[in-house]
């Protein structure tokens, strides 16, 4: 019996708490499999006394029954991934269980020296990259000049290839371009390590649904990064919403089973772009404060904001959302009052999120009793203090799909369903 595959992704601008909603998950699916995105999009993980953090290798890594897939639309560092593999296999995980797509691309020194070069170019007018090359590999896999894990199957091709690309990049870099001798000769001695993981990932992932194994998808970033539909140009390079999916794993669309939204109750952002609901006072640092907004890969302070229920439904419209889970409740616990985002307006006219970056944006606020009380404890949305049940239901009200689940704490059960 074949089964469909399930979808579990960022509702917001990433850092929702994807992580941990899929290790929860996992434990009940044969394969977890990422589709887009690089090491720039980090999970976090908290599992009894033990905290991981993530850059690359999906989240179901502490779970013992499923395999793991890094899939073609991801663009991989070889030096992140081997730090990741060693990491993992340094703390008990069998990392033969992890696999990558021949059709991935390698991210090599000279993205990120290209990443970091336009970033410092742009000034004030910088998008807020991580500078770790995800965006320049994105370029090449478009330009087809970019390598792939299949590539590093030619060990004299591929060294043929990267000398090409640094020669290609030598003016423009300067005097941050890699040295190409150093950069082959760490490349091959990478190979041995990498090439065990590498396999076909179309035959892999079809393989899996075809003699009936649970697959489940995690997504990177967040849908309001998509490069396509996220709040242009302050995106990320890759598709982040449910049909990037299909294409980064190389899937048809009646593959697809379950597509699970994951929003905060607040929002967050990291680097620069717009955020209608951002606030710059005291309740959006107390919100930092209280939730560790702290970026995992970059250790960047995030915005904070109130719910953003005009970008809630754009996104649940966008993935075609079958439910939805809320991470982070327990963060607003102690806020007297709680606002939400209903509406955008410019010049008093209504608008729809397209405009969310629009210089004269204005948005309406409203309001909600907050509670007083500790729910960390709680693991059924009945046994919430009513003002937190309340605020729930107006959440699932503006996803527009059923809320299967609400966080209370960062630990692996800390969950109300």
């Amino acid at each position: 019996m074949t089964h469909k595959a399930d979808i579990v992704l960022g509702v917001q601008w990433g850092d929702e708490g994807k992580g941990r909603v899929v290790d929860l998950l996992s434990a009940d699916y044969d394969v977890v499999a990422r589709f887009g995105g690089g090491d720039n999009a980090g999970h976090t993980l908290v599992v009894g006394e033990r905290k991981l953090a993530l850059r690359i290798v999906p989240s179901g890594v502490l779970q013992a029954r499923p395999a793991l897939f890094i899939g073609g639309g991801t663009v991989v560092s070889l030096d992140g991934l081997l730090a990741e593999l060693e990491m993992l296999e340094g703390i008990g995980v069998d990392i033969s269980r992890i696999a990558v797509s021949d059709r991935a691309h390698v991210v090599f020194a000279y993205h990120g020296a290209a990443d970091r070069a336009a970033e410092t170019a742009r000034g004030s007018e910088a998008l807020g990259t991580t500078g770790r090359g995800i965006g320049p590999a994105y370029t090449d896999k478009v330009a087809r000049s970019g390598l792939t894990f299949a590539d590093l199957r030619d060990p004299v091709r591929l060294e043929e290839r990267l000398r090409a690309n640094v020669r290609a990049r030598a003016v423009a870099l300067g005097d941050a371009a890699p040295d190409a001798g150093e950069l082959v000769a760490r490349t091959l001695a990478a190979l041995p390590r990498v090439l065990p993981h590498v396999v076909d990932g179309v035959e892999y992932l079809h393989g899996a649904l075809e003699s009936g194994k649970r697959v489940l998808i995690e997504g990177a970033q967040g849908t309001l990064l998509d490069v396509g539909y996220g709040t242009y140009p302050f995106v990320t390079s890759s598709h982040t919403i449910a049909g990037g999916a299909c294409t980064g794993l190389g899937l048809g669309p009646t593959a697809v089973g379950r597509v699970v939204g994951i929003a905060k109750a607040y929002c967050t952002r990291v680097g620069a772009g717009p955020f209608p609901s951002e606030l710059h006072d005291a309740t959006g640092e107390q919100l930092r404060r209280n939730g560790g907004e702290f970026g995992t890969v970059t250790g960047r302070p995030r915005r904070c904001g109130w719910f953003d229920a005009v970008a809630a439904r754009y996104a649940a419209r966008v993935n075609g959302l079958s439910s939805a889970v809320i991470t982070k409740l327990d963060v607003l616990s102690g806020i007297e009052r709680l606002a939400i985002v209903t509406g955008y307006r410019v010049d008093g006219k209504p608008v729809t999120f397209a405009e969310a970056a629009h210089p004269r944006l204005e948005v309406d606020l409203e309001w909600h009793d907050g509670w007083s009380e500790d729910i960390t404890g709680c693991r059924s949305v009945g046994s919430l203090p009513a003002a937190a049940r309340a605020y729930v239901a107006r959440l699932e009200a503006a996803l527009g799909v059923p809320i299967d689940s609400v966080s209370v704490g960062p630990e692996r059960e800390a969950l109300a369903s």
